[in-house]
């Protein structure tokens, strides 16, 4: 085991033999529908699971009996993983059967009919009982859960936070690598959603991290998860600067961000210049700030501080070595679209203005947020949920308009930026988003896997996750919404009326056109400062602030706060796995298991939304850890094909790896679908299609090629776009982005799509170029500046409302149509005829 690891202790607490749960209800011949077979199974429903008892089959007359008895099979659905329970009763009368469509968080999908309606309704209640009506997350298996013999390993010893920064370099017993292990957070008092260790520059005091604070949403202030074991460089995480609308600034704030970006030179180097090494303080030294007096006088030794800061980027040596750093492109990543951050200033949050971080470059990742994902995975649902009742392929045309493959490329994309960066241009990288626990987790665990072998073992995964996700407070509870929701148990009526559903229909009727455009449209532009552009990136648990006194209140399922921010993470590190097979110590079975057990509920490692809330409630005490589960039956997540030798002079034993981002895939197994169906021949095609310009068509080969960042423009977005400080940059480039021409009804899309465009959104703040094209609003290459930006942003909402609209039954020949025009936040509609 790697030595930053402490050795797993047997864990006795939970050892016992199981004594099987008694059954709340029992109910026989029922049958289940899985795949297209029908299964006729006994049902047991337990206090925590569902369990469909098959009986063995009977050998036909006249074959020879088996030398073993047939076992009887099992399925289990933990209720935990449930997302969706239909109830579909029927009338006596009816010649159809009652029924229950199960869908889990899995991608399960199964229905059960029974003989009688009262069966079902009886079975309905309580699987509805026995999920939503727990009240508080110590109330789920995890706290009942005992630990089968065999798995012996006390999880929870695995990880510890001083052996991983210990194994960075960062020690009080080793020599001063320019960061320390600040205990400001210790009690969990500066801010509750981060770990209570923070490594920070040695340089900056703790009075300094507590004014800077004041500046960062949550006071998620920057603070390091990696350094670079060969050049020193550093990649450090936060959350969004409390800038709004008048500009605020922190000096703080900035000597923390420059701090960061200079703190790890080459120890030599750093003592070379006597006031160089002069910066390093003790971590008390420095006299108060008053954040309210951010332009009054400073101390020495915040003058100092600042004289050092600026100094590095205009000191130039002739004849002697250059300062480490000064030829450093370093870069703060925000993950998010450039309109949405700028909506945020309207909530007193936003971006940083780089005329005060002059050291730095940003780039605009435009990542979107919580909301999209969780639209974009509900499509891909979609298009796969009749797999209960037919072997048929999913709905290729949802899965491509689904987006979902375009999300996991831009994730790795935006993650490669940051290693390439790091690993390559020898430079440090600042990441965050909105409150730095959902895009920022996954950038800074994918870069770091990128980076970093050791995190491609079983244990430096395990460890990896503990440190980017849970202690550094990705809200495992809120996105997961573990306690479910009443609203995700329905019963569906129309089987009462003599109605029938086949596969495929939503149950939905097909509303006006263009007045859902227009509704659609008009809700993008007429939202209110205060509430609507607060929730254009709202990636936060904001409802979790209302005054709610209960627990019970406080831990409720919030249905617009689920994401499967994690479920991106483990895509994007299957797609790293399929891509270098020979990299990776553990399998695809390790990554698929471990997203049922983000569900299942059956380990406390998920549950709760940070490392204090996990304190608080006693989870190490009261619960297993599911890493005990996966050490113990480690050899059946090993990967045959494993090579841990590196060289990086040996082609494919390189320390870095970076994504082949024209290569991603979907991953089959985990929707429980062949290869085929979901990586048949033409589904790259429509991908492309229809979901967007996922990767461009240009020969593009990994990892894809940057532009130099000097030869780029102001507030230029996304990852082929860096935002500089220096007002005199220009852009430079002769690119045009890539057009795509859909047929059929999606023509129909794209001709009032393109005649909405043409009003010229935005028109007045846009740089000059082409216009985009069906899929280029999403495209990076085809961003042109910040007006361009907001058209596209625009253009984008409006593509999401067109998708909906059934052109069935019209002739787009004679339709008529509502042109929206816009003016000073006013509508007016005006009537035209395509002819």
């Amino acid at each position: 085991m790697t030595d930053n690891l402490k050795t797993p202790k047997v864990n006795t607490r939970k050892s016992a033999e199981i004594n099987p749960p008694k059954d709340l209800l029992q109910v026989e011949d029922v049958q289940l529908l899985a795949e297209g077979i029908t299964t006729v199974v006994t049902l047991h429903l337990k206090a925590h699971h569902l369990i469909c008892y098959s009986s063995p089959s009977t050998p036909p007359q006249g074959t020879s009996t088996p030398s073993k008895p047939a076992k009887s099979r099992s399925v289990v659905f933990a209720y935990a993983l449930f997302s969706s329970v239909i109830y579909r009763p029927t009338p006596p009368t009816s010649s159809h059967q009652s029924s229950i469509r199960i869908r889990t968080r899995d991608f399960r999908f199964a229905r059960l009919i029974f003989n009688q309606d009262k069966q079902a309704r009886d079975v309905f209640e309580t699987l509805k009982s026995c999920t939503c009506t727990l009240g508080s997350i110590d109330k789920l298996y995890a706290f009942e859960c005992v630990q089968p013999n065999g798995e012996g390993i006390n999880g929870w010893e695995i990880y510890d936070a001083k052996a991983e920064w210990k194994r960075q370099g960062i020690s009080d017993k080793e020599p001063d690598r320019g960061w320390r292990i600040s205990k400001i957070n210790v009690d969990y008092g500066f801010s509750e959603t981060y770990p209570a260790l923070l490594p920070v520059p040695s340089s900056i005091s703790d009075n300094t991290l507590n004014y800077a604070g004041r500046y960062r949403s949550r006071a998620r202030i920057p603070a390091l998860t990696y350094l670079h074991p060969v050049n020193n460089c550093s990649i450090t995480r936060c959350s969004q600067p409390l800038t709004g609308l008048r500009g605020n600034r922190s000096i703080q704030d900035e000597k923390l961000v420059a701090a960061c970006f200079s703190a790890s030179a080459p120890l030599a180097e750093r003592d070379v210049n006597s006031s160089i090494s002069s910066r390093a303080s003790p971590a008390s030294s420095q006299v108060d700030l008053d954040l309210e007096k951010v332009e009054g006088e400073l101390s020495d030794t915040e003058k100092l501080e600042d004289q050092m800061i600026s100094a590095s980027s205009k000191i130039e040596i002739q004849d002697a070595p250059h300062i480490y750093g000064a030829q450093q492109n370093n870069l703060i990543v925000d993950a998010r679209p450039t309109v949405n951050a700028l909506a945020m200033q309207a909530a007193g949050k936003g971006s940083e203005n780089m005329e005060h971080y002059k050291f730095a470059k940003k780039a605009y990742l435009g990542i979107d947020n919580i909301h999209v994902m969780r639209k974009s995975l509900d499509v891909v649902i979609e298009a796969i949920k009749d797999s209960d009742v037919s072997k048929l392929p999913p709905n290729r045309d949802l899965l491509a308009k689904s987006g979902w493959l375009k999300h996991i490329t831009g994730v790795l994309d935006g993650s490669a930026l940051i290693a390439r960066q790091v690993g390559i241009q020898h430079s440090h990288v600042l990441i965050h988003c909105s409150d730095g626990w959902d895009r920022t987790s996954q950038l800074s665990a994918l870069s770091q896997l990128m980076l970093d072998p050791y995190y491609r073992t079983i244990e430096g995964f395990v460890v990896l996750v503990e440190k980017d996700w849970l202690s550094y407070g990705h809200m495992f509870q809120l996105r997961g919404g573990y306690l479910n929701s009443e609203k995700w148990f329905k019963i569906d009526k129309d089987a009462m009326a003599g109605s029938a559903i086949n596969p495929g229909d939503r149950g939905e009727g097909r509303s006006d056109t263009f007045e859902t455009l227009f509704q659609g449209t008009k809700r993008l532009f007429a939202k209110t400062q205060t509430s609507a552009q607060d929730h254009a990136d709202r990636e936060s648990g904001d409802l979790l602030e209302d005054a709610k006194s209960a627990n019970s209140a406080k831990e409720a399922t919030d249905l617009e706060n689920i994401s499967p921010i994690f479920h991106q993470f483990l895509d994007a590190t299957y797609q790293l796995l399929h891509q270098h097979p020979t990299r990776f110590e553990f399998n695809e079975r390790f990554l698929k298991r471990m997203l049922y057990h983000l569900y299942s509920c059956q380990y406390g490692t998920f549950l709760y939304n940070n490392e204090k809330s996990r304190l608080d409630a006693r989870v190490h005490e009261r619960t297993n850890s599911v890493w005990g589960y996966f050490l113990a039956n480690k050899v059946q997540f090993l990967n045959p094909q494993y090579n841990g030798e590196i060289n990086d002079n040996v082609r494919g034993q390189e320390r870095l790896l970076f994504p082949k981002l024209d290569k991603v895939r979907w991953w089959n197994d985990v929707f429980n679908r062949s290869d085929a169906d979901m990586n048949g021949p033409s589904n790259a095609v429509t991908e492309r299609y229809l979901g967007g310009d996922m990767t461009p068509d240009r020969g593009r080969s990994s990892p894809s090629p940057r532009p130099n960042p000097n030869n780029l423009g102001i507030n230029q977005g996304v990852l082929t776009g860096v935002e500089t400080a220096h007002a005199a940059l220009t852009v430079n480039r002769t690119s045009s982005p890539t057009r795509v021409v859909s047929n059929g009804a999606v023509a129909g899309f794209a001709t009032l799509r393109d005649g909405i465009a043409g009003l010229g959104l935005g028109k007045g703040k846009s740089a000059s170029g082409s216009s985009s094209g069906a899929n280029g609003g999403n495209s990076p290459a085809s961003w042109k500046g910040k007006g361009r930006e907001m058209e596209v942003e625009m253009q984008r909402e409006l593509e999401i409302q067109t998708s909906c609209i059934k052109f069935t039954g019209f002739s787009t020949a004679n339709v008529s149509r509502d042109m929206v025009a816009i003016k000073s936040g006013v509508f007016r509609i005006e009537k035209t005829n395509l002819v």
